[in-house]
């Protein structure tokens, strides 16, 4: 079952089934232009604890080349354009974004998949603000912060693909995907519905979900697929010299990776911290890829669940060490032990 969530006025328009192929089958290229174009979008209260968000160029149809400038405005819901790539100055700053008080995500929506870090200054919503003026501006220090991770040809942190032929496959081949987002008090979710991912000689639809909650420095993720396949996998990208820290739980459940150092776009002595948690009974090996430390999972249709973790030295009260980065991980492990989740 698909999670699409379109402007209200589309439902007087047309009824969509919950099955996924009656979607396929139904879904015009005109709608996809609406829910472009359409929003109930509302800035967020200026009391809210999380916060996600989808912005796209204002006024403008889409065109597969690059281009800059303009208005911005905010959708709940977004079918990617036909010949979309990275770096074409549509969305946002690339993709959604999620937030809460101590830390921010980003994600590229377009082949690359990975997930990037805004580092945060502040302790209030901020990501309705980034991206406006000049849309590079999110680069640079701010009174806010800024991003802070080179991703490359990496996953970042906690994005996904599929590693086969000694190297992680991303998503060059998809027939369509479609990206959400939803704001509620507990919690603030991005949702990405992928159709035929092509890797290989095989194709399935993957969800993912990205969820931030109040407290913490962590987001979890979902991914479920439609079928079974070898090598569906996250990571941390590597940095030269930043070993990798590995550590399960007492009773062997939960497990994670871990890196810390100098590995931001901020300057060579930033420091920043990163993690994955993750159930060991979904994992089927920790695994080096040319560009990250992997956490590769077994074939399966059931979701799997691991989390995020970023800690940057410069955030508000921050964590200013490695040995209170390691600190927090163990606590952190020590929760998921005793009550199987962080959330």
């Amino acid at each position: 079952m698909k999670r699409i969530i379109l402007p209200a006025f589309l439902a007087s328009i047309l009824i969509f089934t919950a099955c996924k192929d009656q979607k396929k089958d139904d879904q015009t290229q005109t709608e996809t232009e609406e829910s472009q174009t359409k929003t109930s979008w509302q800035k967020p209260d200026k009391n809210a604890k999380t916060y996600a968000e989808l912005s796209i160029r204002k006024g403008d149809d889409w065109k597969p080349e690059k281009f800059g400038g303009g208005e911005f405005m905010n959708v709940d819901s977004l079918q990617l354009p036909e010949g979309h790539s990275d770096h074409a100055y549509y969305i946002r700053y690339e993709g959604p974004g999620w937030e809460n008080s101590q830390v921010g995500f980003r994600f590229y929506l377009d082949w690359r998949n990975a997930i990037d870090i805004w580092g945060k200054k502040e302790d209030t919503i901020v990501l309705p603000y980034v991206g406006q003026e000049n849309y590079e501006d999110y680069h640079h220090d701010s009174g806010w912060g800024q991003d802070i991770l080179k991703a490359g040809r990496s996953v970042g942190l906690g994005g996904y693909g599929r590693y086969m032929n000694d190297s992680v496959a991303h998503f060059r081949n998809v027939r369509n995907t479609i990206a959400s987002v939803e704001n509620s008090e507990k919690k603030s979710s991005v949702f990405i519905d992928y159709d035929d991912w092509v890797t290989g000689e095989d194709s399935i639809d993957l969800d993912a979900t990205f969820s931030i909650y109040p407290e913490g420095r962590f987001s979890k993720i979902d991914l479920k697929p439609s079928a079974e396949i070898e090598g569906l996998t996250t990571g941390i990208v590597k940095f030269e010299d930043i070993p990798l820290t590995e550590k399960k739980s007492e009773d062997g459940e939960w497990g994670y990776i871990a890196t810390y150092g100098t590995q931001t776009l901020v300057s060579d002595e930033d420091q920043l911290g990163m993690a994955i948690f993750y159930k060991t009974s979904e994992v089927e090996k920790i695994q080096e890829g040319p560009h990250d430390h992997l956490v590769i999972f077994k074939p399966t249709t059931n979701a799997v669940s691991y989390y995020i973790l970023a800690a940057w030295e410069q955030e508000k009260n921050g964590l200013a060490s490695e040995e209170e980065f390691v600190q927090s991980l163990d606590e952190h492990l020590n929760t998921l032990q005793e009550n199987g989740k962080l959330n």
